[in-house]
């Protein structure tokens, strides 16, 4: 009976812990805008890895040169399907996409699915694999009059059958004479690898044009996945400690996934416990929750400790009521000293009272919290504005508006976007920061530096807030001032010709080392697009090939920005 009271007991604190309402709690306690662990394949989380960013160039370089199969494998969790979405996301408009997330049908019921996505028309109630495959092929031939081409993603392709694999293959035969009318990209598990080995599979095998095989986050990695994460939902990148990460690497092997369901459960550990930053016993309680570990300890061994643990807490619950200096108690003893007995007296003992531990966290400033700051009516964009042109040394009118169109007038650019703590960092450039304190009360300040950390705002003068404190006001949204390379140049784009084009050139060798010899360096041609596009992608701007202001920033930025300041980063 007392052990199923402290089953009971134990599931009900568990319970309490992992509900929908604590999970909104631990949220606010951490001051994060939403969950920043969760395992759904959410695209705005995606942490670009080395090998994630080569994975993402070997989809794109098999979709962008069409024809034959993309394979991507990789293990449990390591980011494949989330990696798809962000593909999804990517992909020209040109581009029609058939998504198959449940692999185990027959031919006929993945032809089907294939429509379906396609929304292709066909008889339902007398489909066969010859009119699947006639409607399908009628539906590429229009596609591809129109200069559109479709794509097939296969997820969990481990799962397929060989005959609903050589059904696959057979897709791959619906072409022109010049060009394929389908790209299949499949994505699974490292057995898929195995499994396209195989001999009766040789000739799907011998059209996979490109493959990479995904591996798990390096140490180095998995300390910036859990800042990045904890960046995007506006949170401290410095709530785990290094050796905390260390211990989440140990127990995770690097594999995304449960590097989530680890973190997750570490907060809602230290959210239950009132802890501020999470520690390695934290991890190792959160993985032993979490992980399927193996259990040596004998089966009598818990009920045994549940029993003492309960008569601890009957025992205690006795001598609280009743004390030591009860009436009945005897009030001395007879000792014997020498030869001769001696009566003692024996006191009561007196109740040691403890005075509570309250942690109390300071602001790094010293001063005042971060949100009396923000009650200053004054804080507005004009303000922002004109401290930013004074780190650019620019004059100062007494007695007129200072906004984006006086900063024209000096000879700078503002580029309003909105973003993370994380895209801010990468331009590592002052940055005048939009806080919301209620609808329709805004408030805006001078991001200038990064101490320890820790972001550096100017008011009537410079003062250091926590992290924390920071992202819990701000929106993403903010105003960059900066200095085009060349004054006139406002957009490039393919086919334009023009001394800017051969800037651009100039930019883009200083930038990935290729010197290429052309006869017209003030052309753009088709080779300096995929440079540029390439130059974005790696940059997380859209890929279209075009030059237009952000990605102009991002060149100058990538070759140092003279003349510029610079965010103080130690």
């Amino acid at each position: 009976m007392i052990v199923i009271f402290a089953h009971v007991a134990v599931n009900a604190l568990l319970n309490k812990f992992i509900s929908p309402n604590t999970c909104a709690l631990y949220n606010e306690y951490f001051h994060f805008s939403e969950l920043p662990f969760s395992i759904a394949p959410d695209p705005h989380f995606m942490f670009m890895s080395t090998r994630h960013q080569e994975g993402l160039a070997h989809l794109l370089y098999g979709i962008n040169h069409g024809g034959g199969f993309v394979a991507l494998t990789g293990e449990v969790g390591t980011g494949k399907t989330t990696l798809c979405h962000c593909l999804l996301q990517q992909l020209p408009e040109n581009i029609d996409i058939a998504l198959i997330l449940n692999p185990k049908l027959n031919a006929i019921e993945l032809l089907a699915t294939i429509c379906d996505e396609l929304r292709i028309s066909y008889d339902k109630d007398r489909h066969t694999l010859k009119n699947l495959i006639d409607a399908l092929n009628q539906h590429l031939l229009a596609a591809h009059a129109k200069g559109r081409r479709t794509v097939l993603v296969i997820d969990e392709a481990q799962n397929l059958s060989l005959e609903v694999l050589e059904q696959v293959r057979l897709l791959t035969n619906l072409e022109t004479t010049k060009t394929k009318l389908l790209q299949i990209i499949l994505v699974g598990q490292p057995e898929l690898k195995d499994l396209l080995t195989r001999r009766e599979l040789r000739q799907l095998n011998q059209r996979i044009t490109a493959r990479y095989h995904l591996l798990p986050l390096s140490l180095a990695e998995t300390r910036t996945y859990i800042r990045h994460r904890l960046m995007v939902c506006k949170g401290d990148p410095d709530l785990f400690k290094k050796s905390a990460i260390t211990k989440i690497f140990q127990f995770s092997k690097g594999i995304p996934r449960i590097i989530n369901i680890i973190c997750h459960c570490a907060l809602l550990g230290a959210y239950s416990s009132d802890t501020r930053v999470i520690t390695p016993p934290i991890i190792k309680r959160a993985a032993k929750e979490t992980l399927a570990f193996t259990n040596d300890t004998p089966s009598w061994v818990k009920p045994l400790l549940a029993m003492l643990v309960l008569s601890c807490l009957v025992a205690g619950f006795y001598y609280r009521n009743y004390p030591v200096n009860d009436p009945t108690l005897p009030k001395s003893k007879t000792i014997l000293s020498g030869k001769f007995p001696v009566k003692v007296a024996i006191k009561p003992l007196t109740p040691i009272k403890v005075a509570p531990v309250v942690a109390k966290l300071e602001p790094v400033a010293g001063t005042k919290p971060f949100s009396s700051w923000l009650d200053n009516p004054g804080l507005t964009l004009d303000v922002g504005i004109s401290n930013a042109l004074k780190l650019w040394e620019k004059e100062i009118p007494a007695n007129q508006q200072v906004d984006c169109d006086y900063a024209k007038k000096t000879g700078l650019n503002c580029l309003f976007d909105n973003g993370n703590w994380k895209d801010l960092l990468a331009y590592n450039r002052p940055v005048v920061l939009e806080f919301s304190l209620s609808p329709g009360i805004k408030r805006y300040a001078l991001l200038t530096a990064i101490k320890d950390g820790q972001p550096t705002l100017t008011f009537d003068h410079y003062v250091t807030f926590p992290l924390a404190d920071v992202l819990s006001f701000w929106d993403g949204y903010y105003v960059l001032l900066w200095q085009s390379p060349k004054p006139a140049m406002k957009m490039l784009f393919p086919g334009q010709s023009s001394e800017n084009v051969a800037w651009l050139r100039q930019q883009m060798t200083e930038i990935d080392g290729i010197d290429e010899k052309v006869s017209r360096p003030e052309f753009f041609d088709a080779e300096l697009k995929a440079r540029v596009i390439s130059f974005q992608r790696s940059r997380h701007l859209k890929q279209d090939g075009k030059v237009g202001t952000q990605t102009i920033f991002h060149l100058d930025n990538a070759t140092g920005a003279q003349g510029s300041p610079h965010l103080k980063q130690d």
